[in-house]
Protein backbone atom coordinates (compact mmCIF):
# COMPACT_ATOMS: atom_id res chain seq x y z
CA UNK A 1 0.00 0.00 0.00
CA UNK A 2 1.91 3.45 -0.85
CA UNK A 3 2.66 5.79 2.01
CA UNK A 4 3.90 8.48 0.19
CA UNK A 5 2.14 10.55 -2.55
CA UNK A 6 4.21 13.91 -2.28
CA UNK A 7 7.63 15.34 -2.57
CA UNK A 8 6.40 17.85 0.27
CA UNK A 9 5.71 15.63 3.01
CA UNK A 10 8.06 14.88 5.93
CA UNK A 11 8.35 11.33 5.08
CA UNK A 12 10.80 12.81 1.66
CA UNK A 13 12.36 14.89 3.74
CA UNK A 14 13.52 12.07 6.31
CA UNK A 15 14.27 9.93 3.19
CA UNK A 16 16.62 12.49 1.91
CA UNK A 17 18.22 13.35 5.51
CA UNK A 18 18.59 9.48 5.82
CA UNK A 19 19.82 8.34 2.28
CA UNK A 20 22.71 11.74 2.96
CA UNK A 21 23.32 10.13 6.21
CA UNK A 22 24.14 6.77 4.76
CA UNK A 23 25.68 8.51 1.35
CA UNK A 24 28.18 10.04 3.19
CA UNK A 25 29.57 6.74 5.60
CA UNK A 26 29.68 4.82 2.60
CA UNK A 27 32.65 3.94 0.43
CA UNK A 28 32.09 5.49 -3.40
CA UNK A 29 30.61 1.54 -4.73
CA UNK A 30 28.41 1.12 -1.60
CA UNK A 31 26.78 4.81 -2.78
CA UNK A 32 25.91 3.33 -5.94
CA UNK A 33 23.70 0.82 -3.97
CA UNK A 34 22.32 3.75 -1.33
CA UNK A 35 20.74 5.92 -4.20
CA UNK A 36 19.50 2.77 -6.04
CA UNK A 37 17.88 1.00 -2.71
CA UNK A 38 16.54 4.81 -1.86
CA UNK A 39 15.02 5.11 -5.11
CA UNK A 40 12.90 2.07 -5.04
CA UNK A 41 11.89 2.36 -1.53
CA UNK A 42 10.50 5.74 -2.58
CA UNK A 43 9.08 4.30 -5.38
CA UNK A 44 7.81 1.51 -3.59
CA UNK A 45 6.09 4.15 -1.18
CA UNK A 46 4.42 5.99 -3.92
CA UNK A 47 3.37 3.11 -5.98
CA UNK A 48 3.13 -0.31 -4.18
CA UNK A 49 3.38 -3.14 -6.05
CA UNK A 50 3.62 -1.23 -8.87
CA UNK A 51 7.04 -1.06 -8.74
CA UNK A 52 7.24 -4.71 -10.95
CA UNK A 53 6.50 -2.28 -13.99
CA UNK A 54 9.49 -0.15 -13.22
CA UNK A 55 11.76 -3.14 -12.65
CA UNK A 56 10.41 -4.83 -15.90
CA UNK A 57 10.69 -1.71 -18.13
CA UNK A 58 14.73 -1.46 -16.18
CA UNK A 59 15.33 -5.25 -17.25
CA UNK A 60 13.50 -4.93 -21.15
CA UNK A 61 15.52 -1.82 -21.57
CA UNK A 62 18.91 -3.30 -20.49
CA UNK A 63 18.51 -6.28 -22.75
CA UNK A 64 17.07 -4.36 -25.62
CA UNK A 65 20.13 -1.77 -25.21
CA UNK A 66 22.36 -4.67 -25.34
CA UNK A 67 20.45 -6.55 -28.12
CA UNK A 68 21.01 -3.36 -30.13
CA UNK A 69 24.82 -2.68 -29.22
CA UNK A 70 26.02 -6.53 -30.32
CA UNK A 71 24.20 -6.30 -33.72
CA UNK A 72 25.94 -3.07 -34.23
CA UNK A 73 29.42 -4.41 -33.12
CA UNK A 74 28.97 -7.64 -34.65
CA UNK A 75 27.85 -5.78 -38.25
CA UNK A 76 30.84 -3.34 -38.09
CA UNK A 77 33.72 -6.21 -38.07
CA UNK A 78 31.15 -8.18 -41.06
CA UNK A 79 31.06 -5.15 -42.69
CA UNK A 80 35.09 -4.73 -42.23
CA UNK A 81 35.54 -8.95 -43.39
CA UNK A 82 32.92 -8.38 -46.23
CA UNK A 83 33.84 -7.71 -50.26
CA UNK A 84 33.51 -4.37 -51.33
CA UNK A 85 30.07 -5.94 -53.66
CA UNK A 86 28.95 -6.68 -50.66
CA UNK A 87 28.64 -4.47 -48.35
CA UNK A 88 25.43 -2.39 -49.19
CA UNK A 89 22.92 -5.72 -49.15
CA UNK A 90 25.22 -6.70 -45.89
CA UNK A 91 24.16 -3.13 -44.36
CA UNK A 92 20.66 -3.51 -45.18
CA UNK A 93 20.24 -6.60 -43.84
CA UNK A 94 22.14 -5.43 -40.26
CA UNK A 95 20.12 -2.43 -40.61
CA UNK A 96 16.84 -4.30 -41.18
CA UNK A 97 17.44 -5.87 -37.95
CA UNK A 98 18.45 -2.86 -35.46
CA UNK A 99 15.07 -1.73 -37.16
CA UNK A 100 13.01 -4.40 -35.78
CA UNK A 101 14.42 -4.74 -32.56
CA UNK A 102 13.58 -0.99 -32.49
CA UNK A 103 9.91 -1.49 -33.04
CA UNK A 104 9.88 -4.26 -31.11
CA UNK A 105 11.30 -2.46 -27.83
CA UNK A 106 8.89 0.41 -28.77
CA UNK A 107 5.60 -1.59 -28.91
CA UNK A 108 6.68 -3.16 -25.51
CA UNK A 109 7.09 -0.06 -23.61
CA UNK A 110 4.82 2.32 -25.47
CA UNK A 111 2.58 -0.92 -25.47
CA UNK A 112 2.42 -1.42 -21.42
CA UNK A 113 1.92 2.61 -21.00
CA UNK A 114 -1.17 2.62 -23.63
CA UNK A 115 -3.04 -0.48 -22.14
CA UNK A 116 -2.91 1.06 -18.83
CA UNK A 117 -3.20 4.75 -19.52
CA UNK A 118 -5.53 4.81 -22.36
CA UNK A 119 -7.37 1.60 -23.20
CA UNK A 120 -9.98 2.57 -21.03
CA UNK A 121 -10.36 6.28 -22.89
CA UNK A 122 -10.40 3.52 -26.21
CA UNK A 123 -12.58 1.02 -25.07
CA UNK A 124 -15.27 3.81 -23.63
CA UNK A 125 -15.53 5.43 -26.67
CA UNK A 126 -15.65 2.24 -29.07
CA UNK A 127 -18.97 1.84 -26.98
CA UNK A 128 -20.19 5.44 -27.85
CA UNK A 129 -19.87 4.72 -31.74
CA UNK A 130 -21.48 1.35 -31.53
CA UNK A 131 -24.55 3.07 -29.20
CA UNK A 132 -24.59 6.04 -31.81
CA UNK A 133 -24.74 3.29 -34.59
CA UNK A 134 -27.29 1.45 -33.00
CA UNK A 135 -25.47 -1.89 -33.07
CA UNK A 136 -25.96 -4.44 -29.40
CA UNK A 137 -22.17 -4.44 -28.74
CA UNK A 138 -20.00 -3.53 -25.89
CA UNK A 139 -17.01 -3.56 -24.83
CA UNK A 140 -15.86 -4.25 -21.44
CA UNK A 141 -13.99 -1.48 -20.24
CA UNK A 142 -10.86 -2.10 -18.74
CA UNK A 143 -9.90 -0.81 -15.38
CA UNK A 144 -5.94 -0.98 -14.37
CA UNK A 145 -3.55 0.88 -11.53
CA UNK A 146 -1.08 2.99 -13.37
CA UNK A 147 2.03 3.18 -11.20
CA UNK A 148 2.97 7.23 -10.72
CA UNK A 149 5.49 8.72 -12.96
CA UNK A 150 5.11 5.65 -15.76
CA UNK A 151 4.65 8.14 -18.25
CA UNK A 152 8.00 10.03 -17.51
CA UNK A 153 10.13 6.82 -16.94
CA UNK A 154 9.07 5.56 -20.03
CA UNK A 155 10.03 8.33 -22.18
CA UNK A 156 13.33 8.26 -20.50
CA UNK A 157 13.54 4.16 -21.24
CA UNK A 158 12.40 5.08 -25.49
CA UNK A 159 14.63 7.85 -25.58
CA UNK A 160 17.48 5.60 -24.14
CA UNK A 161 17.14 3.17 -26.61
CA UNK A 162 16.87 5.24 -29.72
CA UNK A 163 20.04 7.11 -28.74
CA UNK A 164 21.50 3.33 -28.77
CA UNK A 165 19.73 2.74 -31.84
CA UNK A 166 21.12 5.92 -33.22
CA UNK A 167 24.66 5.21 -32.12
CA UNK A 168 25.31 8.16 -29.97
CA UNK A 169 25.54 5.72 -26.71
CA UNK A 170 26.50 2.17 -26.48
CA UNK A 171 24.13 0.22 -24.72
CA UNK A 172 24.97 0.17 -20.88
CA UNK A 173 25.94 -3.76 -19.44
CA UNK A 174 26.29 -1.88 -16.19
CA UNK A 175 22.74 -3.14 -15.08
CA UNK A 176 22.93 -1.15 -11.89
CA UNK A 177 23.92 1.92 -13.37
CA UNK A 178 20.87 1.84 -16.14
CA UNK A 179 18.70 0.97 -13.20
CA UNK A 180 19.94 3.92 -11.48
CA UNK A 181 19.25 6.30 -14.22
CA UNK A 182 15.36 4.48 -14.78
CA UNK A 183 14.71 5.16 -11.42
CA UNK A 184 16.84 8.04 -9.35
CA UNK A 185 14.30 9.41 -6.94
CA UNK A 186 14.08 12.88 -7.25
CA UNK A 187 12.88 12.65 -10.79
CA UNK A 188 11.39 9.69 -10.75
CA UNK A 189 7.52 10.41 -9.92
CA UNK A 190 7.75 14.03 -12.31
CA UNK A 191 10.74 14.16 -14.37
CA UNK A 192 12.63 15.93 -15.38
CA UNK A 193 12.88 13.22 -18.60
CA UNK A 194 16.17 13.16 -18.43
CA UNK A 195 18.48 11.12 -21.17
CA UNK A 196 21.07 8.75 -20.34
CA UNK A 197 24.03 10.95 -21.53
CA UNK A 198 22.39 13.86 -19.09
CA UNK A 199 22.91 11.74 -15.97
CA UNK A 200 24.15 8.43 -16.01
CA UNK A 201 27.53 8.72 -15.77
CA UNK A 202 27.20 11.79 -13.24
CA UNK A 203 24.86 9.44 -10.93
CA UNK A 204 27.28 6.87 -11.19
CA UNK A 205 30.98 8.82 -10.02
CA UNK A 206 28.81 9.43 -6.85
CA UNK A 207 31.03 12.25 -5.56
CA UNK A 208 31.36 13.48 -2.35
CA UNK A 209 28.63 15.72 -0.84
CA UNK A 210 30.32 19.04 -1.12
CA UNK A 211 29.20 21.91 1.39
CA UNK A 212 28.17 24.27 -1.59
CA UNK A 213 26.40 21.51 -3.66
CA UNK A 214 24.26 20.84 -0.06
CA UNK A 215 23.72 24.54 1.01
CA UNK A 216 22.29 25.03 -3.04
CA UNK A 217 20.38 22.03 -3.03
CA UNK A 218 18.65 23.06 0.17
CA UNK A 219 18.19 26.46 -1.06
CA UNK A 220 16.14 25.42 -4.10
CA UNK A 221 14.38 22.91 -2.04
CA UNK A 222 13.23 25.58 -0.13
CA UNK A 223 12.35 27.53 -2.85
CA UNK A 224 10.47 24.78 -4.34
CA UNK A 225 8.78 24.23 -1.18
CA UNK A 226 7.30 27.80 -0.94
CA UNK A 227 5.85 27.70 -4.01
CA UNK A 228 3.95 24.63 -3.92
CA UNK A 229 2.93 25.37 -0.04
CA UNK A 230 1.95 28.88 0.12
CA UNK A 231 0.56 29.64 -3.62
CA UNK A 232 -0.71 26.21 -5.45
CA UNK A 233 -1.90 24.25 -2.35
CA UNK A 234 -3.56 27.31 -0.91
CA UNK A 235 -5.37 27.95 -4.75
CA UNK A 236 -6.33 24.53 -5.00
CA UNK A 237 -9.67 25.65 -2.47
CA UNK A 238 -11.20 28.03 -5.28
CA UNK A 239 -9.85 25.88 -8.20
CA UNK A 240 -11.34 22.60 -7.66
CA UNK A 241 -14.54 23.87 -6.37
CA UNK A 242 -15.10 26.15 -9.81
CA UNK A 243 -13.74 23.36 -11.81
CA UNK A 244 -16.00 20.81 -10.45
CA UNK A 245 -19.37 22.77 -9.57
CA UNK A 246 -18.69 25.32 -12.72
CA UNK A 247 -22.82 25.26 -13.83
CA UNK A 248 -23.18 27.41 -10.40
CA UNK A 249 -20.47 30.03 -10.75
CA UNK A 250 -20.96 33.14 -13.01
CA UNK A 251 -18.06 33.66 -15.94
CA UNK A 252 -16.30 36.26 -13.71
CA UNK A 253 -15.41 33.53 -10.96
CA UNK A 254 -14.60 31.43 -13.40
CA UNK A 255 -12.16 33.45 -14.76
CA UNK A 256 -10.23 33.86 -11.96
CA UNK A 257 -10.65 30.12 -11.03
CA UNK A 258 -8.94 29.50 -14.64
CA UNK A 259 -6.18 32.38 -13.94
CA UNK A 260 -5.75 30.27 -10.66
CA UNK A 261 -5.27 27.40 -12.16
CA UNK A 262 -2.52 28.19 -14.72
CA UNK A 263 -0.81 29.75 -11.22
CA UNK A 264 -1.51 26.52 -9.33
CA UNK A 265 -0.11 24.53 -12.27
CA UNK A 266 3.26 26.39 -12.59
CA UNK A 267 3.67 26.75 -9.16
CA UNK A 268 2.69 23.03 -8.35
CA UNK A 269 5.15 21.90 -11.23
CA UNK A 270 8.09 24.38 -11.32
CA UNK A 271 8.11 23.48 -7.23
CA UNK A 272 8.00 20.45 -7.52
CA UNK A 273 11.17 20.84 -10.05
CA UNK A 274 13.06 22.92 -7.40
CA UNK A 275 12.88 20.38 -4.72
CA UNK A 276 13.89 17.76 -7.45
CA UNK A 277 16.53 19.37 -9.08
CA UNK A 278 18.32 21.09 -5.13
CA UNK A 279 17.52 16.66 -4.25
CA UNK A 280 19.80 15.89 -7.17
CA UNK A 281 22.10 18.94 -6.70
CA UNK A 282 22.92 17.57 -3.19
CA UNK A 283 24.54 14.72 -4.45
CA UNK A 284 26.65 16.18 -7.00
CA UNK A 285 24.13 15.24 -9.73
CA UNK A 286 22.79 18.29 -12.24
CA UNK A 287 19.49 16.62 -13.66
CA UNK A 288 18.40 19.06 -16.94
CA UNK A 289 16.15 22.03 -16.13
CA UNK A 290 12.68 22.37 -16.87
CA UNK A 291 11.30 25.57 -15.94
CA UNK A 292 12.79 28.95 -17.81
CA UNK A 293 10.11 31.32 -16.27
CA UNK A 294 7.58 30.63 -19.00
CA UNK A 295 4.86 33.55 -17.77
CA UNK A 296 7.54 35.95 -19.24
CA UNK A 297 7.20 34.49 -23.25
CA UNK A 298 6.19 36.15 -25.84
CA UNK A 299 4.83 33.82 -28.19
CA UNK A 300 3.28 30.54 -27.28
CA UNK A 301 6.11 29.03 -29.03
CA UNK A 302 8.33 30.48 -26.38
CA UNK A 303 6.32 29.34 -24.04
CA UNK A 304 6.57 26.18 -24.71
CA UNK A 305 10.50 26.40 -25.14
CA UNK A 306 10.44 27.73 -21.63
CA UNK A 307 7.80 25.53 -19.84
CA UNK A 308 8.49 21.38 -19.12
CA UNK A 309 11.61 21.68 -21.24
CA UNK A 310 12.50 18.55 -21.05
CA UNK A 311 8.89 16.78 -22.54
CA UNK A 312 9.52 19.41 -25.20
CA UNK A 313 12.82 18.29 -26.52
CA UNK A 314 12.26 14.82 -26.40
CA UNK A 315 8.77 15.42 -28.31
CA UNK A 316 11.39 17.62 -30.85
CA UNK A 317 13.82 15.38 -30.60
CA UNK A 318 12.36 11.65 -31.39
CA UNK A 319 9.17 13.17 -33.22
CA UNK A 320 9.28 16.52 -34.84
CA UNK A 321 12.92 15.63 -36.59
CA UNK A 322 11.88 12.30 -37.63
CA UNK A 323 8.65 13.16 -39.09
CA UNK A 324 9.99 16.49 -40.98
CA UNK A 325 12.28 14.41 -41.99
CA UNK A 326 11.14 11.44 -43.08
CA UNK A 327 10.96 10.84 -47.01
CA UNK A 328 6.64 11.46 -47.93
CA UNK A 329 7.01 14.56 -45.51
CA UNK A 330 10.34 15.86 -47.47
CA UNK A 331 9.10 14.82 -51.13
CA UNK A 332 5.93 16.83 -50.22
CA UNK A 333 7.65 19.66 -48.73
CA UNK A 334 9.66 19.79 -52.27
CA UNK A 335 6.49 20.34 -54.31
CA UNK A 336 4.96 22.68 -52.06
CA UNK A 337 8.00 24.95 -52.41
CA UNK A 338 8.07 24.45 -56.02
CA UNK A 339 4.53 25.63 -56.34
CA UNK A 340 3.90 28.19 -53.41
CA UNK A 341 7.42 28.93 -52.97
CA UNK A 342 10.48 28.37 -49.98
CA UNK A 343 7.96 30.05 -46.91
CA UNK A 344 5.01 27.81 -47.48
CA UNK A 345 7.21 25.20 -49.02
CA UNK A 346 9.64 25.04 -45.24
CA UNK A 347 6.01 25.04 -43.53
CA UNK A 348 4.34 21.93 -44.92
CA UNK A 349 7.52 19.94 -43.33
CA UNK A 350 7.44 21.26 -40.28
CA UNK A 351 3.36 21.57 -39.87
CA UNK A 352 2.82 17.62 -40.37
CA UNK A 353 5.54 17.17 -37.98
CA UNK A 354 4.27 19.84 -34.90
CA UNK A 355 0.60 18.17 -35.90
CA UNK A 356 2.67 15.01 -34.77
CA UNK A 357 4.23 16.76 -32.01
CA UNK A 358 1.25 18.39 -30.25
CA UNK A 359 -1.24 15.06 -30.82
CA UNK A 360 1.82 13.79 -28.99
CA UNK A 361 1.57 15.87 -26.13
CA UNK A 362 -1.97 16.15 -25.38
CA UNK A 363 -2.35 12.65 -25.49
CA UNK A 364 0.69 12.21 -23.09
CA UNK A 365 -1.63 13.96 -20.77
CA UNK A 366 -3.57 12.04 -20.49
CA UNK A 367 -6.49 10.05 -21.97
CA UNK A 368 -9.21 12.63 -22.54
CA UNK A 369 -10.91 14.95 -25.69
CA UNK A 370 -10.15 17.59 -23.49
CA UNK A 371 -6.32 16.78 -23.53
CA UNK A 372 -6.42 16.26 -27.48
CA UNK A 373 -8.39 19.83 -27.82
CA UNK A 374 -5.12 20.91 -25.51
CA UNK A 375 -2.71 19.50 -27.94
CA UNK A 376 -4.77 20.99 -31.42
CA UNK A 377 -5.18 24.44 -29.48
CA UNK A 378 -1.55 24.99 -29.04
CA UNK A 379 -0.24 23.41 -32.20
CA UNK A 380 -2.53 26.12 -34.37
CA UNK A 381 -1.67 28.56 -32.42
CA UNK A 382 2.01 28.04 -33.27
CA UNK A 383 1.03 27.25 -36.72
CA UNK A 384 -0.36 30.31 -37.15
CA UNK A 385 2.21 32.11 -35.94
CA UNK A 386 4.54 30.30 -38.16
CA UNK A 387 2.86 31.52 -40.85
CA UNK A 388 1.69 35.25 -40.38
CA UNK A 389 5.47 35.90 -39.02
CA UNK A 390 6.94 37.12 -42.01
CA UNK A 391 3.88 39.44 -42.85
CA UNK A 392 3.91 40.57 -38.82
CA UNK A 393 7.45 41.89 -39.08
CA UNK A 394 6.67 43.43 -42.15
CA UNK A 395 3.33 45.51 -41.29
CA UNK A 396 5.75 46.34 -38.05
CA UNK A 397 8.65 48.00 -39.97
CA UNK A 398 5.84 49.61 -42.23
CA UNK A 399 4.90 51.55 -39.30
CA UNK A 400 7.66 51.59 -37.76
CA UNK A 401 7.50 49.37 -34.55
CA UNK A 402 9.71 48.82 -32.47
CA UNK A 403 9.04 45.25 -31.33
CA UNK A 404 12.08 44.95 -29.40
CA UNK A 405 10.49 48.27 -27.11
CA UNK A 406 9.12 47.42 -23.65
CA UNK A 407 5.26 48.36 -23.98
CA UNK A 408 5.29 46.20 -27.25
CA UNK A 409 7.12 43.28 -25.15
CA UNK A 410 4.67 43.43 -22.60
CA UNK A 411 1.56 43.41 -24.59
CA UNK A 412 3.27 40.61 -26.58
CA UNK A 413 3.91 38.32 -23.01
CA UNK A 414 -0.24 39.23 -21.79
CA UNK A 415 -1.39 38.36 -25.10
CA UNK A 416 0.53 34.89 -24.78
CA UNK A 417 -0.50 34.48 -20.78
CA UNK A 418 -4.12 34.63 -21.44
CA UNK A 419 -3.87 32.54 -24.60
CA UNK A 420 -1.91 30.39 -22.07
CA UNK A 421 -4.63 30.77 -19.65
CA UNK A 422 -7.36 29.68 -21.95
CA UNK A 423 -5.83 26.70 -23.02
CA UNK A 424 -5.59 25.23 -19.31
CA UNK A 425 -8.62 25.73 -18.83
CA UNK A 426 -9.18 23.37 -21.35
CA UNK A 427 -5.94 21.34 -19.87
CA UNK A 428 -8.25 21.14 -16.22
CA UNK A 429 -11.44 20.70 -16.98
CA UNK A 430 -13.58 17.66 -16.53
CA UNK A 431 -14.08 16.98 -20.18
CA UNK A 432 -13.92 18.70 -23.11
CA UNK A 433 -17.82 19.80 -22.84
CA UNK A 434 -17.30 21.26 -19.45
CA UNK A 435 -14.31 23.71 -20.75
CA UNK A 436 -16.22 24.71 -23.40
CA UNK A 437 -19.44 25.37 -21.51
CA UNK A 438 -16.64 27.41 -18.70
CA UNK A 439 -15.36 29.03 -21.76
CA UNK A 440 -18.37 30.32 -23.41
CA UNK A 441 -19.75 31.53 -19.37
CA UNK A 442 -16.69 34.02 -19.31
CA UNK A 443 -18.48 35.77 -22.43
CA UNK A 444 -22.20 35.30 -21.68
CA UNK A 445 -22.19 35.61 -18.37
CA UNK A 446 -19.50 37.71 -16.98
CA UNK A 447 -20.17 39.53 -14.13
CA UNK A 448 -18.63 41.57 -11.21
CA UNK A 449 -21.32 41.18 -8.96
CA UNK A 450 -19.33 38.59 -7.34
CA UNK A 451 -17.00 40.51 -6.14
CA UNK A 452 -19.21 42.12 -3.83
CA UNK A 453 -21.74 39.25 -2.84
CA UNK A 454 -18.50 37.37 -1.57
CA UNK A 455 -18.46 34.50 -3.67
CA UNK A 456 -15.07 34.48 -3.48
CA UNK A 457 -15.11 33.53 0.02
CA UNK A 458 -16.82 30.80 -0.33
CA UNK A 459 -14.20 28.58 -1.32
CA UNK A 460 -12.48 28.06 2.54
CA UNK A 461 -10.72 30.89 1.36
CA UNK A 462 -10.62 34.64 3.21
CA UNK A 463 -9.42 38.14 2.38
CA UNK A 464 -5.90 37.11 3.99
CA UNK A 465 -5.47 33.90 1.86
CA UNK A 466 -5.90 36.22 -1.17
CA UNK A 467 -3.43 38.58 0.17
CA UNK A 468 -0.85 35.90 0.59
CA UNK A 469 -0.81 34.56 -2.60
CA UNK A 470 -1.10 38.32 -4.23
CA UNK A 471 2.04 39.10 -2.38
CA UNK A 472 4.13 35.88 -2.97
CA UNK A 473 3.01 36.05 -6.66
CA UNK A 474 4.23 39.89 -6.97
CA UNK A 475 7.29 38.61 -4.65
CA UNK A 476 7.95 36.01 -7.49
CA UNK A 477 6.96 38.53 -10.06
CA UNK A 478 9.98 40.47 -8.65
CA UNK A 479 12.33 37.67 -8.73
CA UNK A 480 11.23 36.42 -12.24
CA UNK A 481 12.75 39.72 -13.41
CA UNK A 482 15.90 40.09 -12.03
CA UNK A 483 16.55 36.10 -13.15
CA UNK A 484 15.94 37.70 -16.68
CA UNK A 485 18.39 40.22 -16.67
CA UNK A 486 20.54 36.86 -16.07
CA UNK A 487 21.30 37.81 -12.10
CA UNK A 488 21.69 35.04 -10.01
CA UNK A 489 19.80 35.84 -6.63
CA UNK A 490 21.20 32.62 -4.78
CA UNK A 491 25.12 33.73 -5.71
CA UNK A 492 24.14 37.30 -4.04
CA UNK A 493 22.99 35.20 -0.76
CA UNK A 494 25.75 32.97 -0.49
CA UNK A 495 28.02 36.32 -0.97
CA UNK A 496 26.81 37.44 2.14
CA UNK A 497 28.33 37.55 5.63
CA UNK A 498 27.28 34.37 8.04
CA UNK A 499 24.65 36.41 9.98
CA UNK A 500 22.85 37.59 6.82
CA UNK A 501 22.56 34.29 5.47
CA UNK A 502 21.45 32.77 8.31
CA UNK A 503 18.60 35.78 9.04
CA UNK A 504 17.39 34.98 5.31
CA UNK A 505 17.13 31.00 6.20
CA UNK A 506 15.30 31.21 9.05
CA UNK A 507 12.90 33.75 7.47
CA UNK A 508 12.15 31.63 4.47
CA UNK A 509 11.49 28.59 7.26
CA UNK A 510 9.62 30.83 9.14
CA UNK A 511 7.47 32.33 5.85
CA UNK A 512 6.34 28.21 5.05
CA UNK A 513 5.47 27.34 8.80
CA UNK A 514 3.38 30.67 8.84
CA UNK A 515 2.12 31.20 5.68
CA UNK A 516 2.03 27.71 4.29
CA UNK A 517 -1.38 25.83 3.25
CA UNK A 518 -2.02 22.87 5.49
CA UNK A 519 -3.16 21.62 8.59
CA UNK A 520 -6.93 22.22 9.58
CA UNK A 521 -9.32 23.49 6.14
CA UNK A 522 -6.56 22.62 4.03
CA UNK A 523 -6.55 18.92 2.37
CA UNK A 524 -3.18 18.06 1.34
CA UNK A 525 -2.75 17.79 -2.84
CA UNK A 526 -0.74 15.45 -4.30
CA UNK A 527 1.72 17.22 -6.93
CA UNK A 528 -0.44 17.50 -10.17
CA UNK A 529 2.00 16.50 -12.96
CA UNK A 530 2.40 13.24 -11.00
CA UNK A 531 -1.22 12.05 -12.29
CA UNK A 532 -0.32 12.70 -15.93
Amino acid sequence: MPIITTYFSFIYIELILLTIILYMCSGQKARRWVLLIASYVFFYAVSGKLICYLLFSTLSVHHFGIWLSDIQIEGKKQLKAAEKEQKKALSARIQKKQDLIMILAVIVHIGILAVLKYSPFFTTNINTVMHLLHLDITVQVPEYLVPIGISFYTLQAVSYLFDVYRKVITGDRNLLRLALFMSFFPQIMEGPICRYSDTAQSLWKVENISYSNLVAGSQRIAFGIMKKLIVADRLNLLVDNVFQYHDEYDGFVIMIAVVGYTLQLYMDFSGTMDVALGTAQIFGVKLPENFRRPLFSRTISEFWQRWHITLGTWLKDYIFYPVSMSKPVTRLAMRARKRFGNHIGSLVAGSIALFCVWIANGIWHGAGWHYIFFGMYHFAFIMCGNIIQPAVIKTSQNLHIDRMSLPYRIMQIIRTDILVCIGELFFRAHGLRAGLTMFRKMFTDFTLSTLRDGTLFTFGMDEKDYAVIGVFVLFLLIVGIIQEKGIVIRDWINNRNLAVRLAIYYAVILIIIVFGAYGKGYIPVDPIYANF
